[in-house]
């Protein structure tokens, strides 16, 4: 196992290296540049200003002299400083995170406790009507685009019944402490929650609908009804457990996912995350806080598969590394 593990942190390491001149690539590539979106229909701002700021923001360079300047500082441990918000990109991260943090894992955890049980559930009475209306909502989630999805949830919840607040993290000019701030907290994220729930558990539903279904046709189950064993014995003890195996796969690759949702999603209701910040670079062109971004997303790409892999010898004892 140790051996392992060790063979693919190395590799994540090469990957990370690749990953990074695609990200830069990319981000060097995008039309306009910070200056130009500052000093845009500004008369007082000749073309000759424009190029000392870009001198002084490193925009000068080429792409190949760009990326070995921000690998150098990168290795070290500095991913630049926002241009934004002139501050280095590392605090931004630090500042912005926990609320993308906090509704990336409770959107999470509500999706993987939602759609197992419905997947097993719609795999156990195949062709019903339960079948047909669980599978009809996972549908929904997929087709749903998020915008459109909180679009309707903000008319329908906010503006119409007046239930929940339509944007923000905390009412405006109101002191709440302790837990009427928390309260007022929770107020704010259930929209976004419902939205990243209802459009991320349609995939998970399925795949775990789609493998038990084929679990359930295997020969050892049949054989362990024949015997007489209850139901719940057969789904929990022998059905569920060797579907385990693909859906921690699954479950590994939904932490990013998350996280770069969170782009459109906080976008919307003007949440003060990563994924709000991460929109407003692109706005922008703060390139080194969209490479610090992009860069944290491909660790957490990298973390959630190297989890995924040692968890298959926890839940199947005949994985051996």
């Amino acid at each position: 196992m140790r051996q392992y593990i060790i063979k693919r942190v190395v590799v994540s390491f090469i990957v990370l290296f690749l990953v990074s001149i695609l990200l830069y690539s990319i981000a060097r590539s995008v039309p306009g540049d910070y200056v130009a979106n500052v000093t845009g229909g500004n008369p007082n701002i000749t073309p000759e200003m424009q190029q000392r700021m870009r001198e002084l923001y490193g925009l000068d360079k080429g792409i190949f002299e760009g990326y070995v300047s921000w690998l150098k500082d990168a290795l070290h441990g500095d991913l630049g400083t926002s241009f934004k918000y002139q501050k280095p990109v590392v605090e931004v991260i630090k500042s912005y995170m926990a609320p993308t943090f906090a509704l990336a894992f409770i959107s999470m955890v509500l999706e993987i406790l939602l759609a197992i049980p419905l997947g097993i559930i719609a795999a156990r009475k195949q062709y019903s009507m339960t079948d047909y209306t669980i599978v009809a909502i996972a549908i929904m989630g997929i087709s749903l685009p998020s915008f459109f999805f909180a679009s309707v949830l903000r008319r329908w919840l906010s503006i119409g019944l007046g239930i929940l607040p339509i944007s923000g993290m905390v009412t405006a000019r109101a002191n709440y402490q302790g837990f009427d701030l928390f309260i007022d907290y929770a107020k704010h994220f259930t929209l976004p929650i419902i939205v990243f729930v209802i459009n991320g558990i349609g995939g998970l539903l399925r795949y775990v609908r789609t493998n038990m279904l084929e679990v359930l046709s295997a020969d050892y189950v049949r054989t362990a009804r024949a015997k007489g064993l209850p139901e719940r014995k057969v789904i929990g003890k022998h059905a569920f457990r060797n579907t385990l195996i693909p859906i921690v796969t699954m479950v590994g690759g939904m932490i990013p996912s998350l996280f770069s949702g969170a782009v459109i999603t906080e976008g919307i209701f003007s949440l003060e995350g990563l994924g709000r910040v991460a929109l407003d670079s692109v706005y922008n062109g703060d390139i080194p806080y969209l490479m610090g971004f992009n860069m944290f997303i491909a660790v957490l790409t990298l973390i959630g598969t190297l989890i995924s892999d040692i968890l298959y010898a926890v839940v199947d004892p005949r994985v051996r590394y």
